[in-house]
């Protein structure tokens, strides 16, 4: 594989510049000396940005974007090899790395590279322990997968030896990484396009923590089934975190403040060490906070100083993200697009001031609809209004015989008010009409249903 020089900066091309994580990975390029261009099919928030600092960025993925001066190409894992842009690269014999090869060879230069994996919360639980360390002064370079608003968008470049990333799981992309600190917060069925199921994920989470070093440090959630098949025999350190005392670092004693909002006991090693108060809702978020906090200790990070990290993080984009409200209906978005995902969202809601709850999801791709469908039907049956937006099909074509429609059906057979409307229009006009002041109505889904939200608020 190409080893890109750190030491002697070059020219990187970028296909897919837009993406939170490559526009990202960019900027740290970009700021150590690089000199960059790209790609994308359309202008973004984050290509504006990278505009405005220099960077020449190409729209529509043409051959002719691929120059003589170009020194090595960098693409996403969406980008498939009969891209016009992709064969003129290869066709010219440039060196070329993916979007995780890339971001695995930055972790090297940093003495202590801390991925956080897991099949849910890593936006999350990455940000959180942002907050925390740069509560402490650290200064450390951050790459989170969402918009962070205390550093003004999704990468901060610091001046210490402390990277912080998330580790997608995604065609492995997290196998390409050099971790110091691991953390795994979860291993849950998903991605089943690539995967062929939860044993396949199970052994690329294994192969993950096997990537720790004799001299690093695997924080671990304590309540994932059969956990030795992850941590037997591993080199490195490995702790526990999860609701029990038994475990290296525990929560317990859970309370609620007015907008559920939880505070809890922290202990480690069965010793109490601090009452921890959160600023974000749900008890979803007591077990991302206490795996922040865990990292945070292997750090030598005080538990008064994570508190005041904690404390201010107030959340991310898309993650129970208040919005505003609307004839007196608070509207609130959210990315959940699991069925895990979806329970710990609707349960925050419960803990929510709210009269009734209206749901608005949009299913992400077919793949998973079909795969955990069962699953869909189950948890989306357990809210007062669910309403059905068409699948977001991301990247497949393939309906593999599901649709919105036909899960609203199901969730009807259930005993819950359900509707499906094929447009996002439908869907608010009927919001217009229908939500009452006091209700709680939820954009969910990984796509666009976001703006259905935002039409109800303008």
């Amino acid at each position: 594989m190409y080893q890109i020089d750190f030491d002697k900066p070059s020219h990187v091309h970028f296909i897919g510049i837009g993406g939170i994580s490559m526009s990202g990975l960019a900027e740290i390029l970009l700021k150590a000396g690089f000199t960059i261009s790209g790609s994308d099919t359309r202008s973004s928030a984050q290509t504006k940005r990278l505009e405005e600092e220099g960077v020449r960025i190409l729209y529509g993925q043409k051959a002719s974007n691929i120059t003589e001066d170009i020194d090595v190409v960098v693409f996403t894992a969406a980008i498939h090899e009969d891209n016009e842009e992709y064969q003129a690269a290869k066709s010219a014999g440039l060196p070329m790395l993916s979007r995780a090869q890339l971001l695995g060879q930055l972790m090297r230069n940093y003495e202590l590279p801390i991925a956080v994996s897991g099949t849910h919360g890593k936006t999350t639980t990455t940000s959180m322990l942002s907050h925390i360390v740069l509560a402490a002064d650290l200064d450390p370079t951050i790459s989170a997968g969402g918009v962070l608003k205390a550093i003004n968008g999704n990468i901060r470049v610091g001046g210490s030896e402390i990277f912080i990333t998330e580790a997608c799981e995604y065609t492995n992309s997290f196998l390409e990484f050099f971790p110091k600190i691991g953390l795994i917060l979860n291993i849950d069925e998903d991605h089943l396009d690539f995967f062929k199921d939860l044993a396949d994920i199970r052994h690329s989470f294994r192969k993950f923590a096997e990537l720790l070093p004799e001299d690093g440090t695997l924080i671990i959630n304590g309540e994932i089934s059969d956990l030795g098949e992850i941590t037997d025999g591993l080199p490195c350190r490995v702790l526990t975190y999860g609701p029990d005392t038994s475990m290296n670092y525990a929560a317990t004693n859970i309370s609620h403040g007015s907008r559920g909002e939880p505070s809890f006991d922290f202990i480690k090693d069965g010793t109490f060490v601090a009452r921890i108060t959160l600023s974000v809702s749900g008890d979803h978020n007591v077990s991302n906070a206490l795996a922040a906090l865990a990292a945070a200790d292997v750090l030598g990070i005080p538990a008064d100083t994570a508190q005041e990290g904690l404390k201010s993080f107030c959340g991310t984009d898309r993650r129970f993200e208040y919005k505003g409200t609307f004839n007196g209906v608070t509207v609130i978005d959210d990315y959940a697009h699991h069925p895990t995902e979806i329970r710990a969202t609707l349960k925050t809601a419960e803990n929510y001031p709210h009269r009734e709850i209206w749901c608005i999801f949009q299913p992400h791709t077919y793949t998973r609809t079909k795969a955990l469908f069962p699953e869909f039907v189950d948890v989306l049956s357990g809210v007062d209004h669910m309403i059905l937006a068409d699948i977001y099909a991301a990247r497949e074509t393939d309906t593999l015989g599901v649709s919105s429609e036909l899960l609203a059906q199901k969730i009807r057979e259930n005993g819950t008010d359900a509707y499906y409307f094929p447009t996002f229009d439908e869907i608010a006009d009927f919001c217009r009409k229908n939500c009452k002041e006091g209700d709680l109505l939820i954009t969910m889904g990984a796509g666009d249903v976001v703006n259905i939200g935002d039409s109800l608020l303008t």
